[in-house]
Order: C-alpha cells, then structure tokens, then sequence
C-alpha cells in the first residue's frame, strides 16, 4: 500500500474520528441503550441496505481514489458511513474507533452443508426459481455441519495493517463475530422448493421435520465450533441486530474483560422465517419456531423476523424467552400487532421504501403516513429501520429528505 493511498485512509479516519468524539454520540448511543431496555424513548430511525451504486454515481464523497485493492475496502466502508452521517444520519451512532474483523468462516452464501441447489436459468442467465433436491428421508440425511474455519495469522496482520495505516489518527479494536442470523428457511427453500414445501406440510410432515432437525444440528454445531474456536465476541455494541437497529444495552457484556471464549449469552441472536407468512401460527410453531426455539434461547437477547408480517404470530414469538425485539414489516395490521405487544417487546417498524421509489417523491403522503404509524404505536417501544430500497430513482437527495421529514415527526 503505497503513501497516497495511506494518507487517503488517514484523512479519512481522522474525519470519522473527529465525527465520533461530538457530544451527540452518547446521547444517541444511550437513547438506543433506553429503548433496547424497553425505557420509554422516542422512536429511533436509522436507514440500512441503501442502494450505494445509485449513490455513488453522481457523488464526488463516494469516489474511491485508493489504487490497492485492500485500501479500497477500507476507504469505501469509510466514505460511506461518512455519506451517510453528512445526509441522512437519523440516530446512527458514529464510533471513534475503527474495528478489524476476523477472517474465517463459513461465509452463509458459501456453506457446504452437503447439499448443492438446482438454479432454473431464463434465457439472458437471470435466476427464476429453485429446482427442488430434496425429495426423500435419505435427501435430507445428506445435509452435513459445514467446515468452520478461522484464520489466525490472517485476522492478526490485518489488525496490524489498521494499526500501522491509522496509527497517531484513530484507535483500531478487534472485534469477532457479534451477531448471526440463523435463517434455516432462507437456506432450506433454496433446496426445496416454495410449492413443494407447502404440499409437503401437509403430506408429508415427517420429511419436514427430518430436515429441520438435520439442518438446525448442523447449525448448533457450527456455533458450538465458533465458541471452540474463540470466534465470537460480546455482541453489545453499535451494529445492527437482525433486521432492525443496533444492539447497544447495558444488558450485556460491553467488553470481554476475562479475556474468555466468547459464549452466545454474551450476544443477540436472531431468527426468521420468511417463507412462513402464509403459514398458519400453528404450522410456523411446528415446522419453523419449534426448531428455531432453542437456538435462539441460547442467546442473552434475540430478535425475530424480517419482512413477513408477524401481527397474528405474537402470541406464538411471546414463547420465546429471551425475544426483546419483533420485526414488523410494511403488511402488518399496526393496530393489532400494537395492542399486543405493548411496551413488552422493541417494535421494530420497517416503514415502506416504495415512497422512495415512485416518480415523484409526495412529501406530503410520506410525512402523513410516518406521523400515522407514530400515533397508532405511542403505547410501544418503536424503533423505525427503512430497508430493503431497490431505488431512489437516482435521485439521492430522496434520502436526505426522507431522513429529515421521519426525524421531524419523531421529535415533534
């Protein structure tokens, strides 16, 4: 890595770090801290999976100027969370302190679990669906714990590189694995097949259930691989948790100070099950929850869901005894999913991205419909996350004006 590149990384650390050190930091990292503890606070905002090639096209803040490979990721993890402080912050917490990860796996997308997915391809390539693999008992028994890995002297002399680029500039942590998904049917559907999995509930549940047991054995044992290992770190901190906000509370460990192999007590964990929002809560407990139950509880605290309305499964997710936040996607029936959750739960509200994606964006119509869905969950602890946007239109603008008319209602 040459000098040019080195001292582009360094200006802009030096710019994170200054971001960092403001006083309003705290206040949002405890507000956080308060509405993960089921305090009363005004609903949080924070805007995620942001479509960045959109962003970056007309954007002078977001063009990469480093030559080494390596230094790119780093300057393009920088600018943009330096981009989204400068437009659409809402209550993102900006840390003075630049973190380095492990290298190790499985990586999710990457995971041998024995089992190799039939893609249908359209002509131009595009995938169309999954061709089902798993048809029989002797199927499922094909799946297998995936190989769990990590790379010591890899994750140490990327921390060394950190420290030595932002030496004098930011402090550089080590940081493991804090947070998980376990999404068995984001995984299993991919191998089975929507329609057949609808059928086979029905007619045969024994095969459902065969590989649900399989599956979720190969993920337990990849979690009790990572423990052994020393993978997994203390999962308090400012990243985000499941599908919703970040996991800041005082309820777990901030920091390992014994020094000991992480343990998931010491983290959040999370699990969803999305292909399940057709699903009775009686056929979710069964072929989905039941199993999902005990992995979840092996966690501090945990969050379930993502984008499948979850408002006639509450009392079912209330069975889990550790659950602190549910997702509430875009097609719940607010009024009834409010009234039952009370101040019992986080309820993480996924406010809809089409606004974002229409020809014109209505102010008008946004700002009414988030000061709706305030007033229908004053009685809850709200956490708003817009996510899943396809498109600004190429507009970014859009962001910051959505971030500012959403920050305007909550702080009414």
């Amino acid at each position: 890595m040459d000098k040019k590149d080195i001292a582009i990384l360094r200006e802009l650390g030096a710019k994170k770090c200054e971001i960092g050190s403001l006083p309003v930091q705290k206040k949002k990292f405890d507000m956080w801290g308060q509405l993960n503890k089921l305090q009363r606070v005004r609903p949080m905002v924070w805007i995620n999976e942001i479509p960045w090639g959109e962003l970056e096209s007309g954007s002078d803040e977001l063009k990469i100027l480093c030559e080494d490979i390596t230094a790119k990721g780093i300057e393009s993890a920088l600018r943009m969370e330096l981009y989204q402080w400068s437009h659409f912050p809402c209550d993102m917490v900006v840390e003075p302190v630049i973190y380095s990860g492990i290298t190790g796996g499985p990586c999710s997308s990457y995971a041998d679990y024995g089992i190799k997915e039939d893609v249908h391809r359209a002509d131009d390539g595009c995938d169309v669906g999954y061709i089902p693999v798993i048809r029989t008992i002797d199927d499922a028994d094909r799946i297998r714990t995936p190989d769990v890995w990590f790379d010591r002297e890899a994750t140490r002399e990327h921390f060394e590189l950190l420290c030595k680029i932002f030496d004098g500039v930011i402090p550089v942590r080590k940081k493991g694995i804090v947070h998980q998904w376990h999404s068995p049917w984001d995984q299993l559907i991919h191998w089975y097949g929507i329609e057949q999995l609808y059928m086979d509930m029905y007619e045969k549940p024994e095969l459902i259930h065969r590989i649900m047991k399989n599956f979720m054995k190969a993920l337990n044992e990849v979690l009790d691989r990572q423990i052994e290992l020393g993978m997994l770190d203390v999962g308090n901190g400012n990243w985000r948790i499941g599908s919703g906000g970040m996991g800041i509370t005082d309820e777990l460990p901030g920091k390992n100070t014994d020094g000991h192999k992480v343990h998931p007590s010491e983290q959040w964990g999370c699990c969803t099950a999305q292909i399940f929002s057709e699903v009775s809560p009686q056929m979710h407990e069964e072929f989905a929850l039941g199993y999902e139950r005990p992995l979840m509880e092996r966690f501090g605290l945990s969050y379930y869901g993502c984008c499948e309305p979850l408002h006639k499964k509450i009392d079912m997710l209330k069975s889990v005894k550790n659950l602190r936040k549910i997702s509430m996607s875009p097609w719940i029936n607010i009024d009834e999913a409010s009234e039952i959750m009370g101040a019992d739960y986080v309820f993480s509200f996924k406010p809809n991205p089409a606004h974002l994606a229409m020809d014109t964006l209505n102010e008008n119509e946004l700002r009414q419909y988030i000061r709706d869905v305030i007033g229908r969950t004053r009685k809850n602890r709200c956490e708003i996350i817009l996510k899943d946007i396809t498109t600004v239109k190429f507009q970014p603008l859009r962001l910051d004006k959505w971030a500012q008319i959403v920050m305007d209602e909550v702080e009414r």
